[in-house]
């Protein structure tokens, strides 16, 4: 026999509740402005507002980031950092950001620092890989050298840099001079 639930229905949010949850999502995770108030629109929808003022989301994350509890820099900084120790590139730690909703202004550090360690990250991505220099053997047929360079660049590294890494003979790890 099924059980049905006879829960009441949780009432509307109010400022103080909002807060709550608020409060409760950035100590859990690292997020951004965007990704707070994509959150709070969320549970407002699903639960209804019963506040007094008629938008709160955009009051509550600018506290919230000049309380320092969201810091958008500080979050590009560290997803930039994460993405290319994985060997991801700069236009893949960009696209990263973006998603996330950190602006411009913000991500440009996190860019440039990407941007500095490409060819370091395209060597790890190479030896997570399992291609060029990290490889057992060469490819030998034009298919395989193209799906390597195409997983490269969807990693976000640079043609140059792919194709510089695929030409790499086994065991020969190339340096970046004359890239």
């Amino acid at each position: 026999m099924r059980q049905t639930s006879h829960k009441k229905p949780r009432p509307p949010l109010a400022e103080a509740a909002l807060e709550r949850l608020a409060l409760h999502y950035v100590e859990r995770y690292a997020t951004t402005r965007a990704k707070l108030a994509t959150y709070l629109a969320r549970k407002i929808a699903e639960r209804g507002w019963a506040g007094e003022t008629a938008d709160p989301i955009p009051a509550l994350v600018e506290r919230f980031a000049a309380l320092s509890y969201v810091d958008d820099r500080a979050f590009a900084a560290a997803r930039a950092a994460s993405l290319t120790r994985r060997g991801y590139g700069e236009r893949r730690v960009g696209q990263a950001l973006r998603a996330a909703g950190v602006g411009d202004e913000d991500a440009e550090p996190a860019r440039e620092e990407a941007r500095e360690g490409a060819w370091g990250a395209a060597l790890r991505f190479a030896e997570k890989r399992r291609i060029g220099p990290y490889a057992a053997q060469p490819p030998v047929d034009r298919a395989a050298r193209e799906k390597a360079i195409a997983a490269m660049l969807r990693a976000g590294h640079d043609l140059g840099h792919a194709r510089r890494i695929i030409n790499s003979c086994p065991g020969e790890i190339p340096e970046l001079d004359g890239c």
